[in-house]
């Protein structure tokens, strides 16, 4: 089978990647689905003159987005003219160029499978241009129930099966189109449960330590957290904070104006203010000493804070899956999220760590103190967690079930694309040769 990933313009696709939760996703299959596929990787050309190359197994293929770079200016210009429910970056010309280049270089290869991420605009155009091809359309947001019904609607319609990254993505979808429902279906993002071994113990007379991973945002809730910790250095003055990520916060139509979620709109207040600086600030009045931020880290490097870690904290407004919290687990970490999102699909409440309620400090901190002062429930809880993460957010679980769902699509596509009339097993112009680079 011949399996094409598109991969988000804006993300680094060249190979390893070690940033971007999408783009980290991609690599991580395409490398393992290569041992039994014919696998391209398409992605924004990040260094000059660099077209294509072969790492493990992979073709990787490099797209310019020059060209696209002054529509986006344009787009983002007048952003504020759009309804609310069709943001820029769902604009049919968000990204076209790149777009139209990977759909008519499918169609020069001919592939079976294309699997896209997030843009549904894409869709379209690569079934214009490749009617025979059975695309995938992987939604790690929420995009699809946020955005104008009527523009999704037809998008979906050319998509032979819609991915979500959680159920809670997948149902809201199934619940917004119900017609469609028999194409979507669930599968989770993976972690390297082999690279993510087991934590060691700590002795009982040693600070402890707890982390949160991701971007340094307001829609992740840190502002609550420092808030909780607070708390906690009251009763154990010792504990440590880590918060390691880049400060990233997302565009204010991505997140909060698109939100049903009244916690998550309410988000808007902090826009126009330097998050970062607002948090150290808080640190800062609050003389939190023990708090430190560690800024991006190389993926690669994670595996060491996991280990260090005593606890796990998630304190997200809004979280369609939570990466980071399966890899803490996956290291033996119970780990404490909100009850939003896809967490509660992460985390057995009680069992592998706590869920507690979206900005409550009193509660996030409870859940901490309860972890911390308890050694033995710490450890039950982290042997729980790794064997949740194994059993069901490892890498290899995840390939399988795409390749179960991609020869679904390829039987399903074939045999619609058989009965219609007019047509030909392959696109005009496709190459019955795989998707090679040239």
């Amino acid at each position: 089978m011949r399996v094409a990933f598109i991969n988000q313009p804006w993300n680094a696709a060249d190979p390893p990647v070690e940033s971007g939760s999408v783009a980290i996703w991609v690599y991580e299959v395409a490398r393992r689905l290569a041992r039994s596929c014919q696998v391209a990787v398409y992605g924004n050309r990040c260094r000059v003159g660099k077209r294509a190359e072969y790492v493990e197994g992979v073709y990787y293929r490099y797209v310019s987005t020059l060209l696209d770079r002054s529509v986006l200016r344009a787009l983002h210009l007048v952003s504020d003219l759009y309804r609310p429910s069709y943001p820029y970056f769902a604009h049919w010309l968000h990204y076209l160029g790149y777009a139209v280049k990977v759909s008519l270089d499918l169609r020069r290869t001919g592939c079976d499978i294309v699997h896209v991420q997030n843009l549904s605009q894409f869709v379209p155009i690569i079934r214009a241009l490749n009617p025979a091809i059975g695309i995938v359309l992987h939604m790690h947001c929420e995009w699809l129930t946020q955005l104008d019904p009527g523009v999704v609607r037809r998008r979906l319609e050319k998509t032979d099966s819609v991915v979500g990254c959680s159920e809670y993505v997948t149902e809201k979808i199934r619940r917004r189109f119900p017609d469609l429902a028999d194409r979507c279906r669930t599968i989770y993002n993976g972690v390297d449960v082999r690279s993510h071994g087991t934590r060691t113990g700590r002795e009982d007379g040693a600070a402890r330590r707890i982390l949160f991973v991701g971007r340094i945002s307001p829609d992740k809730g840190l502002h609550v957290l420092l808030e909780a910790f607070r708390k906690v250095v009251q009763e154990r003055p010792a504990a440590q904070l880590d918060i390691v990520g880049p400060q990233a916060a997302p565009p204010v139509a991505s997140v909060f104006r698109l939100a049903d979620d009244p916690k998550v709109s309410a988000l808007v207040s902090f826009c126009g203010r330097d998050y970062l600086t607002c948090l150290k600030e808080q640190v800062a009045s609050q003389g939190l000493e023990r708090v430190s931020f560690s800024g991006a880290v190389p993926h690669s490097a994670l595996a060491d804070r996991y280990a260090a870690a005593d606890v796990y904290v998630q304190p997200s407004f809004t979280e369609t899956f939570g990466v980071p919290i399966a890899e803490a687990m996956a290291a033996g970490v119970p780990a404490i999220g909100t009850r939003v999102g896809g967490i509660p699909e992460v985390i057995e409440d009680g069992t592998t760590g706590w869920l507690v309620e979206s900005g409550d400090a009193r509660a996030l901190a409870d859940a901490i103190l309860r972890l911390l002062g308890d050694n033995d429930l710490r450890r039950s809880m982290g042997i729980s967690a790794r064997r949740r993460a194994v059993n069901r957010f490892s890498w290899e679980h995840i390939v399988h079930d795409l390749l179960s769902l991609y020869h679904n699509v390829s039987r399903t596509h074939e045999e619609s694309f058989l009965e219609s009339p007019g047509t030909s097993v392959l696109s005009p112009g496709a190459q019955p040769t795989g998707c090679q680079v040239r």
